[in-house]
């Protein structure tokens, strides 16, 4: 006969029922939390070790901890889902504005610490890009604003009246997207009518010039022009240019001759000879009509858009010619013999002039002709000054230059030679003795008389036998000899005298004929 179970074994078994449900309760809450095997494994031991440790606890003992600790495991639970549902309300109004993806969590599953964690991190980046977008959309919408104002722009579509809207804030990526595009389009649109006016004003300007417009007048104009956006002030010059329009027609003449000085200005920036502006004929018209002007303006558009493309290369040609002329003109100066007498700061300082002008000359040389070969090989045609391949013509300049300057040397050299003879005739008179000193003076008069006479009549001193004077370039046919007072001999002086060498070698020459020896510096030498 089985033994009877008796009433503590079944409060025991009743026990031991109620933790093991107690037990798969809070396992399967685990589960829900998302807690993982392990550590579901380390609370079970936790568990065992409380019922194993300490044998000191009763049956009711067990039951009560169990139970606080299944409640503590559904007041997490209940925290856990409380705070997914806050955060999610957070996400979703995010997503919404951001039209962005939520975060995924399984629907009715309780979340685990690390999904909560990772959503509230999802949550601070969409904050962030909202802070980032609102940013550019604000700006955005300001700049449209701006370009609306400025070209006079309506609004005319569904999106640009939502973007006026100080309400409607849409953050979406597709929303600024179509935002920058609309910018974009306003950005072009203000270029192409700011374009549009400047080619006006331009006109406009051109006709006030031709019909010398009043200053006062074409201010005013233009204060007024800029008060409005550009839509309006182009509707405003294209009235301005109809009104000059109309006065053009009946000053036709006046314009077209302005426009033929412009012309003109042109072509000597261009350096254009006779020939080439030849090549225009409606310049030489002078049946005036509109396509007259018409044919003067386009060329004048054509010579001008050829200055403007070449102007760096035609200033360093008319540079080039200004260091040139004064190098030259220095070099003629270094190249005078009269200037070595002078000793004063002027010769110093062209001399130093020059040196600087010759720096530039050799550096200014290079660096255009380096420009030129490199515009030749670019346009695939040679580079023309006065109708001339200016290469070839600053080659000509500086050949003609170095020919030039040696023939001048060869004149100074000569002109020296010259000098020294007079000063090596002239020295042997100038070392007489002591005593003829104090008869300086008196010889000296006498002697001017004499040589005035002399190359006059041609009669020598004392009644001796006359001589023909020599001169030392070319020979003149003589006058008829006839006596002059001293006085008018003095002031008399001939084209061509001869030279100071010619004279003396003649005096000598005649004196010895009645074996006097002449001395400009003694009195004895002359009759009494």
């Amino acid at each position: 006969m089985p033994r009877p179970v008796s009433e503590s074994e079944v409060l025991a078994a009743s026990l031991v029922n109620s933790v093991t449900q107690a037990l798969g309760k809070l396992q399967n809450l685990w589960d829900e939390m998302g807690i993982s095997r392990e550590s579901q494994m380390e609370r079970m031991q936790a568990a065992k070790g409380h019922i194993e440790v300490d044998p000191t606890l009763t049956i009711l003992q067990l039951e009560k901890m169990l139970r606080l600790t299944l409640e503590d495991a559904h007041e997490e639970k209940n925290q856990r889902l409380t705070k997914l549902k806050q955060l999610q309300q957070e996400e979703q109004a995010l997503c919404t504005e951001l039209c962005a993806t939520p975060y995924y969590i399984p629907t009715g599953s309780i979340p685990s610490s690390l999904q909560l964690q990772e959503l509230k991190e999802h949550i601070e980046k969409l904050s962030e890009t909202k802070e980032q977008r609102q940013e550019e959309f604000v700006q955005l919408r300001e700049e449209i604003k701006q370009y609306n104002k400025e070209i006079g722009h309506i609004p005319d579509g569904t999106l640009e009246n939502e973007i006026l809207d100080e309400e409607c804030i849409c953050l979406t990526k597709k929303n600024l997207e179509d935002m920058r595009k609309l910018l974009h389009q306003l950005q072009t649109k203000k270029e192409s009518l700011t374009a549009s006016r400047a080619v006006l004003m331009k006109e406009v300007q051109l006709l006030w010039n031709r019909l010398q417009w009043p200053k006062n007048k074409c201010d005013e104009f233009l204060r007024r022009t800029s008060k409005f956006s550009i839509s309006e002030a182009i509707k405003m010059w294209e009235e301005e240019l109809l009104v000059l329009e109309e006065q053009k027609k009946e000053h036709l003449k006046e314009i077209t001759l302005k426009v033929r000085e412009e012309l003109d200005t042109y072509w000597n920036k261009c350096y254009f000879c006779g020939e080439q502006r030849a090549t225009f004929q409606p310049f030489y018209n002078d049946n005036y009509s509109e396509e007259l002007l018409s044919l003067h303006d386009e060329e004048l558009v054509k010579i001008r858009a050829v200055y403007e493309k070449n102007k760096s290369l035609y200033e360093s040609v008319q540079k080039w010619e200004a260091i040139l002329e004064r190098f030259v003109e220095l070099e003629k100066k270094s190249a005078d013999p009269s200037r070595l007498l002078n000793r004063g700061g002027s010769l110093l300082r062209d001399e130093k002039e020059r040196s600087k002008i010759q720096k530039q000359l050799l550096k200014l040389e290079e660096e255009l002709k380096r420009n030129i070969e490199n515009w030749e090989k670019e346009n695939g045609s040679s580079f023309l000054v006065n109708n001339q391949r200016f290469l070839d013509t600053m080659a000509q300049q500086l050949q003609h230059h170095k020919l030039k300057k040696d023939h001048q040397s060869k004149i100074s050299v000569k002109k020296e030679e010259f000098a020294t003879s007079r000063r090596t005739v002239k020295r042997p008179a100038e070392e007489s003795t002591p005593t003829t000193s104090k008869k300086t003076c008196k010889v000296a008069s006498s002697l001017k008389a004499f040589s005035c006479s002399n190359l006059s009549t041609g009669t020598a001193v004392g009644g001796k036998q006359p001589f023909q004077a020599k001169m030392p370039y070319k020979s003149v046919r003589p006058e008829p000899p006839r006596q002059l007072p001293l006085e008018e001999c003095k002031e008399s002086k001939p084209t061509q005298q001869p030279s100071y060498s010619d004279f003396m070698k003649e005096l000598s020459t005649k004196s010895s004929c009645t074996g006097i020896i002449f001395n400009s510096t003694l009195k004895e030498n002359f009759p009494e």
